[in-house]
């Protein structure tokens, strides 16, 4: 939220004090490298993404689901 909110002009002072964060909280979190679990719903996310428009987009969260154990089975060049 403070990275769109930077992108749009406004400063890192300003947008901290609505929420009551201090500005070095933000930076530092900056800083910190991704956790596993960050970097495993980073994959999940593209895997989703790609099953969504391979069904042309429509596929929800349930098909989606269901769709995952087939594509399991699938060779690696399927995916």
């Amino acid at each position: 939220m403070i990275d769109h909110l930077r992108d749009k002009g406004l400063g890192v002072d300003p947008v901290c004090r609505v929420p009551e964060l201090s500005p070095s909280t933000y930076f530092a979190r900056k800083k910190r490298t991704k956790s596993a679990r960050r970097l495993r719903d980073e994959q999940l996310i593209r895997l989703i993404e790609a099953e969504h428009a391979e069904s042309g987009g429509t596929y929800g969260a349930r098909r989606i689901t269901r769709a995952w154990p087939a594509r399991a089975t699938r060779s690696p060049a399927a995916r």
